[in-house]
């Protein structure tokens, strides 16, 4: 299946340049390129028409989890019949296990897996592996860490066809080998019940739930049904069944697995004992078959993926498989924001080992943990078929690979120039900006504001709500999904300030903010240099009333490149208004809902595809639920519009979509009673 674009808008401005150059580019076989576009310039939309002309499986990277969030729900408007899926980190917290020699301290690891998240990966990874064409994958830099192998994940895949020869015992076994858990009373993600020749099986990476009945050794029928009521949805012939886990494996694969750890096992112990380190051999001894029976009796333990090698085959020293192995060797990758990716990818494996190391030194794990890591930096290079970096301020890594094939993109298609800079002294500052805030807030604009410290947004944040603004903070030690509901609090104008550190700075889409108010800007630093100054400018740009204020004491280095950079574009973008005769206007596009509690990813076998073929009213979920950019509907217009779309998918017989936008309704019932 190709990829088909869906869009009322035509490329604009600079776009079609740039997607010409791009594509041929591409097309002519050069292995990186830059995509130099500045904020609100409509890079995703350029790289969105780049896929549809290439037509092959996309890999899009983003640098955190907020941003490849509103990177997923912009392109799955766009590809509305394709599968775009969603990879990140699926940890709401993590503490990884960590042993402090200076003061004899050991914290275990302790983690609270997203099931929403953990349901996405393994719809990413299903859709790479049902041979797809179509598929877009936006992840984080969580891609680069260890998972299973590819092919043992795709070999414990099962397709189950009508009138098999199959016993209801031997498809459990296989069930319970694929890590689906038996649970008669709750029927969850990941786990399947059974009544009688009767099993319901509800997949780990759909919202969906299969119900196959016996009769016999034979599979007599198999139904498509609402895991929540039950009833049936549809009747299918076949059906293709993923693994419940990234880290599944074959029982003879495992038992060769656990032999070689109780060989590598006796060997560290020795070699601890050797260096009279007793207590660490016991330690590790004790962990370890603890492990192993488990391994022996379930097939699985806390903290497997420390034995990732011994289970995918690999030597000491070589790198894990990752995401990047479920791609074809053709797949393109679009790595967004990159002067903040690559130094990202360049800095976790180094931290990663220095953690393990500790960990192993001190008989709290086997060698073979150093080989559960993040690939290193030449590693993900290899990996890399064709890629174009894109970002409003290309680092010299980006230049200096793409050797110069830097494709720019200073023309925004609305006519929208990049906003005036004011620089103000910090002295009365907050008095100065409760004004502005009261100012901007009559014009029915809305404002941002950066900081330096997580503890200064927060302090901030309650001194402007004390003064009767409604204002609310981000920073990373918010749950993503959290994040995700503020900014799109903030776009439905839920409140007018929105207060954040490094997260305010690359990316996000918020053309409802006309004011960008940037705190201690001559501090300089990692969000104070040029380059992030520059982005931090951009936040604002798609508002044509768009300013920018730096309280400062001082005009540093950095300042005047960012003012003098910021002043070039404008007049470039002034000079091609007056040519064109373009009058500059805000971005009107759709509000698009980010909410990935409701986004249900496109389901990834044939016979699931052929299922979603129908009016799936999840797609319109994601497409329509939030309000146009400038368009303020009323809580009750909402309501209104979403029980609309359940009754809709009520009589197509899709209950799980319908009883989702019951729960909908409630939320903004709530919502407009306070």
């Amino acid at each position: 299946m190709s990829f088909k674009l869906v869009s009322p808008y035509q490329p604009a401005g600079d776009q079609p340049k740039a997607i010409t150059e791009l594509v041929q580019n591409m097309r002519c076989g050069a292995p990186s390129q830059v995509l130099l576009g500045v904020t609100g310039s409509g890079k995703t939309f350029t790289i969105a028409n780049v896929i549809k002309e290439l037509n092959r499986p996309t890999l899009v990277i983003s640098h955190n989890k907020t941003l490849a969030a509103q990177l997923y729900t912009e392109l799955r408007y766009f590809f509305p019949n394709n599968a775009v899926e969603y990879f990140v980190s699926y940890y709401d917290y993590y503490q990884p296990e960590v042993y402090l020699p200076t003061t004899n301290t050991y914290i275990e690891k302790e983690l609270a897996i997203n099931d929403e998240l953990e349901r996405l990966r393994l719809s990413a990874v299903a859709a790479l592996l049902s041979d797809r064409r179509d598929v877009i994958v936006v992840a984080s830099v969580s891609c680069i860490y260890g998972v299973g192998k590819p092919e043992e994940f795709k070999k414990n895949s099962y397709l189950f066809k009508v009138g098999c020869q199959l016993s209801r015992n031997e498809f459990l076994r296989i069930l319970v080998d694929m890590l689906y858990s038996r649970n008669d009373t709750e029927f969850t993600r990941g786990n399947f019940r059974v009544k009688g020749d009767t099993i319901d099986l509800f997949v780990a990476y759909g919202d969906y739930a299969y119900r196959f009945v016996f009769w016999g050794n034979d599979l007599e029928s198999i139904h498509i049904i609402d895991p929540s009521s039950g009833k049936k949805i549809k009747e299918i012939q076949e059906a293709f069944i993923f693994p419940a886990s990234l880290f599944v494996t074959s029982k003879d694969v495992l038992h060769r697995a656990i032999e070689q750890i109780q060989l590598d096992l006796r060997a560290q112990v020795d070699f601890l004992r050797d260096q009279c380190k007793f207590e660490e051999a016991k330690r590790l001894q004790e962990r370890t078959e603890l492990d192993l029976e488990m391994l022996r009796e379930l097939g699985y333990c806390s903290g497997i993926e420390n034995y990732s090698r011994y289970i995918d085959g690999r030597q000491a020293g070589e790198r894990p498989f990752c995401l990047l192995d479920y791609f074809p060797e053709d797949y393109l990758m679009v790595m967004d924001e990159s002067h903040v990716t690559v130094p990202q990818f360049r800095a976790m494996f180094g931290g990663d080992r220095a953690r393990k190391t500790n960990l192993v030194t001190y008989g709290f794990r086997l060698p073979s943990a150093i080989d559960n890591r993040p690939l290193n930096f030449n590693e993900f290079e290899k990996l890399i078929h064709q890629i174009v970096f894109v970002s409003a301020t290309p680092a010299e890594y980006e230049l200096t690979v793409s050797e110069g094939m830097v494709v720019e993109q200073i023309i925004r298609p609305t006519g929208l120039v990049d906003p005036q800079i004011e620089v103000r002294p910090s002295m009365n500052q907050i008095q100065n900006i409760l004004e502005e805030i009261k100012n901007v807030i009559k014009q029915k604009d809305r404002v941002l504001i950066t900081t330096l410290t997580k503890r200064m947004a927060e302090e901030l944040t309650d001194y402007l709500v004390y003064a009767n603004i409604r204002c609310r903070y981000v920073h990373s030690e918010v749950k993503t999904l959290d994040r995700v509901t503020i900014l799109n609090d903030f776009r439905n104008g839920d409140f007018d300030v929105l207060v954040g550190v490094n997260l305010l700075r690359e990316g996000l889409d918020l053309p409802q903010a006309s004011l960008m108010i940037i705190l201690d800007a001559d501090k300089e630093g990692f969000l104070r240099n040029a380059r992030s100054l520059i982005q931090t400018i951009g936040r604002v740009a798609r508002h044509e009333q768009g300013r920018v204020i730096m309280y400062a004491d001082r005009i540093t280095a950095s300042m005047e490149q960012a003012i003098t950079e910021t002043q070039r574009r404008r007049d470039l973008q002034m000079e091609y208004n007056r040519i064109k005769g373009i009058i500059p206007s805000s971005v009107q596009k759709r509000q698009m809902d980010m909410g990935l509690y409701t986004a249900i990813s496109q389901e990834s076998t044939s016979n699931a595809q052929e299922y979603s073929q129908q009016e799936n009213v999840a797609s319109i979920i994601a497409a329509e639920s939030g309000a146009s950019y400038g368009d303020a509907k009323t809580v009750q217009e909402q309501i209104e519009l979403l029980e609309h779309k359940m009754y809709q998918a009520a009589e197509a017989l899709q209950f799980l979509e319908a009883d989702k936008l019951k729960e909908m309704i409630a939320t903004l019932r709530k919502r407009k009673k306070y």
